[in-house]
């Protein structure tokens, strides 16, 4: 290992001063991205200050709903490392990325209504993560024309990762340089690419972390996480090794559970703080989650599959549930956990607000629920002021409307969000448009309940194959829910996993797919 790394630093001090193209490092606290910027911050250190002539970008995205422990971790590194950069005069910046308040992950569930992502639905990554780290990216290709990535991949991670890579192998242009499938002038640099977990580790305890981080917390880190809460002696191949573990978002449920987060919690008492957040994943985390959500699609469509109504946004009641609970966990912890929790933050006031917004004038829930909410989960008074241009007496009216409508929800509804519309027009000079936008409301709750909208539906799927004919559509229900229970649900979560392959290495297109619940 001691040849292998003085052949790397020698490799990255080469490609670090072929040209003046800035280089941009991903780091998100784990293993590999420490292991690749030290490697590059050791290159660094090793060049007269003369040849120093450019500046390498660190950037961390946090999506907002990172495990705590390690968004701290992250946090107090980039710290460290502005502060080492600067007493050792090395070119080094460190950024922390952020979604837009409108693309976060609460803003998306709780405001607009989202369903918990799925593998077929995964609207968050591309909000969460991407957006944030491409807008960097694109704006120093914008400054300097390209730019170099350097990350911390590497092929044993996963056959998925090394097929990937090794597509990208044999199209790079320069030496130990891929090109970028998404984002043009932009090539990939993976100085750790043909290691193993082991020579991860092996170098990460030998050589001292250069920005003041020991690398033996991130090991503690990494044990803490791994169910066996243990790191054995590695003597030979079949001896597992520390450090499998994947750290994400505590509300990730692309996975079928949290084991990291469940071992933090059992390998560590101090841990325990960290059992609302793992109850509120696990309530997210459902099979079927019909009864939560709206018949309709968000745009007030009936979208067949297989007899059975395709399920849209989350309703009002699920959605204010899904607050209460995320404010109760955040109050809790801040009261009960230890000090380094009692300032947490969950969700800001910058989502609370965006999603006040998206009910009251998006979704014309006039009753403006937010703030009760808001007082009642946390036993503070909401610090923003009522909603002047919504429904002042917004609640008062929702009581009256109740009393009218009895029994009838859907007519419930649709009067409310007449209101909201006829509300939002009221203050245009021009009210062109005010019609049809009552037409649409009127179309959208102009059924019962989701057996009349599944009638419907089906009825009009008949009348459009007879129209073309063609054979009539199979309007049979499925034995089981769309999404299966038990040993189908394991069989499903195979399935799309080769489905995932399939589509890495190339063999299956990508389903393209809209956003909308």
């Amino acid at each position: 290992m001691g040849q292998w790394l003085r052949g790397i630093l020698d490799e990255i001090r080469e490609l670090y001063r072929a040209d003046s193209v800035p280089w941009v490092i991903g780091y998100s606290g784990g293993k590999d991205s420490t292991l690749c910027l030290m490697l590059v911050w050791m290159a660094l250190a090793g060049l007269p200050a003369a040849e120093r002539t450019k500046v390498v970008h660190v950037i961390s995205t946090d999506t907002g709903v990172e495990n705590p422990v390690v968004a701290a971790w992250v946090d107090a590194s980039l710290a460290s490392m502005r502060r080492a950069a600067a007493e050792q005069g090395l070119p080094i910046e460190a950024h922390r990325l952020t979604p837009a308040v409108e693309d976060s992950f609460w803003v998306c569930l709780i405001g607009r209504g989202y369903a918990a992502p799925r593998p077929k639905f995964r609207w968050c990554t591309e909000r969460l993560k991407i957006k944030p780290s491409n807008a960097f990216i694109r704006a120093m290709v914008a400054e300097h024309g390209e730019t170099i990535l350097v990350l911390g991949t590497r092929k044993a991670e996963s056959g998925t990762r090394a097929r990937a890579m090794a597509r990208h192998e044999r199209r790079r242009v320069r030496d130990r340089l891929s090109p970028n499938a998404s984002l043009p002038n932009s090539l990939v640099y993976s100085p750790i690419e043909d290691l193993s977990n082991d020579e991860v580790w092996s170098l990460l305890m030998q050589y001292e972390n250069p920005w003041g981080h020991t690398n033996k917390d991130l090991l503690t880190m990494y044990q803490g996480a791994s169910p066996d809460a243990e790191c054995p002696l590695v003597v030979d191949s079949t001896t597992p090794s520390c450090g499998d573990s994947r750290f994400g978002c505590w509300t990730c449920t692309l996975v079928s559970q949290d084991k990291s987060m469940q071992a933090m919690i059992s390998n560590d008492v101090e841990k325990e703080w960290m059992l609302p957040l793992l109850e509120l994943r696990n309530a997210l985390d459902v099979d079927d989650d019909r009864d939560l959500r709206d018949f309709r699609r968000m745009s007030g469509r009936l979208h067949l599959f297989k007899g059975r109504l395709v399920h849209g946004a989350y309703l009002q009641q699920a959605r204010e549930e899904w607050l209460r609970r995320l404010l109760e966990a955040q109050t809790w912890i801040r009261a009960n956990g230890p000090q380094y929790v009692r300032e947490l933050t969950l969700i800001t006031m910058e989502e609370l607000r965006a999603i006040r917004h998206e009910w009251v004038y998006v979704k014309h829930e006039i009753e403006d629920s937010l703030p009760g909410i808001y007082e009642a989960a946390t036993g503070e008074p909401y610090p923003d002021p009522p909603q002047e241009a919504a429904f002042v007496d917004g609640a008062e009216m929702i009581s009256v409307l109740r009393e009218v409508c009895g029994d009838d929800e859907q007519q419930f509804l649709m009067t409310r969000e007449l209101l909201g519309v006829e509300r939002r027009f009221r203050t245009m000079t021009r009210r062109a448009g005010l019609f049809g936008e009552l037409e649409k409301v009127v179309r959208k709750y102009a059924f019962d309940d989701e057996e009349d909208a599944l009638s419907f539906a089906l009825a009009r799927e008949e009348r459009i194959a007879e129209a073309r004919g063609l054979p009539r559509p199979d309007t049979s229900p499925p034995e089981q829910p769309e999404h299966a229970l038990g040993a189908d649900a394991d069989a499903r979560r195979e399935a799309e996993k080769l489905a995932a392959d399939l589509r890495a290495v190339g063999l299956v297109p990508v389903e393209r797919r809209g956003d909308e619940p």
